[in-house]
């Protein structure tokens, strides 16, 4: 029996709005399209340069610690996918990330919002019950692997479906898993003792703007209709400047048996040559307006978006107050901040479920110390140098314990006195000689 939708095959049904289902599909759209029409030409990708100068702001000084090896094996797994992780996070509104054993540790797919139903979220947003779609071509046959998780009594339980057929728009009939080699060591059931669905959930800081649920929304959410505008706006610019060259309008005998005219330039009318005879025709160009008028969106983009001014317009058309200039900058800082703690969440989620499943999977000793720590370097808002400096007269002014300026410096817990009589044994022996 052919099934051809995805909640017939789960037998559950997407709790996503219809709003939010339409403006998912609008998000990857506007970020992955680039061919034109006559109406909208996508060539200034806005969305995409939107999503890469923040990811490139967020991660160009990035680095990520932790003092215990099974921590910095899931940490390394994890950067492995991180561009892309966090940039289909921007994309789609929310991203997942599934841990696999590979090897002594761990790997990572990811799930884009496209690719995974949520059929429950708890009072936090959080699913627990979703189905997630994994495509792929093996010879003749299209497949697609359907896996469904859900809590149920404090468990997560799984559900492996595969589906086969020839046709890439429908998911035709089920199949056993061996059928397909990927799958073949696959279980179509079984049950893990985690209190969750078993994903590291990646979910943009936005509120959602589309139907005001707990969904996360793309990072160009809000400016996707001045997007749209901008495209538009370009179409409307080429076209006008297509259809303004300068033509030679000319009765189509004296064109007979002429070569290599460029048809461009040259127009043939079947009319009477001595009603035609040549005519330039040269409609003037309103160049000025179109652009003044792209500016103004991508103005507005920048300002919707929490971008720096001059980012995606040019900053010199319009001259600026300094104030506006760095309140845009420290507008752009707070937005890169945001995207870097949502990355700094998505990891200490993927430690604290890797512990589990290596526990579960008797993967080794896991360390009671999962703690990590990350350096974003300096900001708009933030320099670390000068941080750096504050701290050591703030100590020199007897302000502060060196132990707590050392541990900062360092990304060490400086908490408690045990902690800080590490930093002393570490980073301060003439304080530890002093107390012997």
């Amino acid at each position: 029996m052919n099934i051809y939708s995805y909640e017939e095959a789960f037998g559950a049904w997407d709790k996503t709005t219809r709003a939010m289902r339409e403006a998912i599909g609008e998000w990857f759209s506007l970020y992955y399209r680039g061919k034109g029409t006559k109406e909208s030409d996508p060539c200034q990708r806005v969305a995409y340069t939107i999503v890469s100068k923040i990811y490139k702001t967020a991660f160009g000084e990035y680095a990520a610690s932790a003092p215990e090896n099974f921590v910095k094996k899931v940490i390394a797994a994890m950067d492995k996918t991180r561009k892309e992780a966090v940039q289909l996070a921007m994309i789609g509104g929310e991203c997942y990330l599934k841990p696999y054993p590979e090897g002594e540790g761990f790997g990572f797919t990811l799930i884009p919002r496209n690719r995974i139903l949520i059929f429950a979220r708890n009072a936090a947003g959080i699913p627990t019950d979703v189905g997630t779609l994994e495509k792929s071509t093996l010879g003749r046959f299209y497949y697609t692997l359907l896996e469904r998780r859900r809590l149920e009594g404090g468990q997560l339980v799984l559900e492996n479906r595969l589906y086969r057929s020839l046709n890439p728009d429908t998911l035709g009939s089920r199949v056993s898993l061996s059928t397909h080699p990927d799958y073949a060591a696959l279980t179509e059931s079984g049950r893990l003792p985690i209190n969750s669905v078993g994903l590291v959930q990646m979910k943009t800081p936005m509120a959602n703007c589309v139907d005001g649920s707990r969904e996360g929304v793309s990072v160009y959410a809000a400016a996707a209709g001045l997007i749209a505008n901008i495209d538009r706006n370009e179409a409307q610019l080429c076209g006008e400047f297509e259809r303004g060259q300068s033509r030679i309008l000319a009765s189509a005998d004296l064109l007979d048996g002429e070569q290599g005219l460029n048809s461009n330039l040259f127009v043939g009318l079947d009319e009477a040559a001595e009603q035609v005879g040549i005519t330039i025709f040269s409609p003037a160009l309103r160049q000025e307006s179109y652009l003044s008028r792209k500016q103004e969106y991508l103005r507005n983009v920048e300002s919707v978006v929490g971008l720096k001014r001059g980012m995606l317009s040019d900053a010199n058309v319009e001259d600026r107050t300094a104030t506006e200039i760095s309140s845009s900058a420290g507008d752009y800082n707070l937005t890169v901040m945001d995207f870097q703690e949502m990355w700094q969440e998505a990891l200490g989620q993927g430690t604290r479920l890797c512990g589990e499943l290596a526990r579960i999977y008797g993967m080794g000793p896991v360390p009671e110390d999962l703690s990590y720590a990350v350096d974003w370097g300096n900001g708009v808002l933030y320099d670390e140098d000068k941080t750096w400096e504050r701290y050591r007269q703030m100590v020199a002014d007897g302000l502060l314990k060196p132990e707590i300026a050392l541990g900062w410096r360092f990304q060490m817990p400086a908490d408690t006195p045990e902690e800080q009589e590490k930093i002393r044994d570490k980073y301060m022996p003439k304080a530890v000689s002093a107390g012997d």
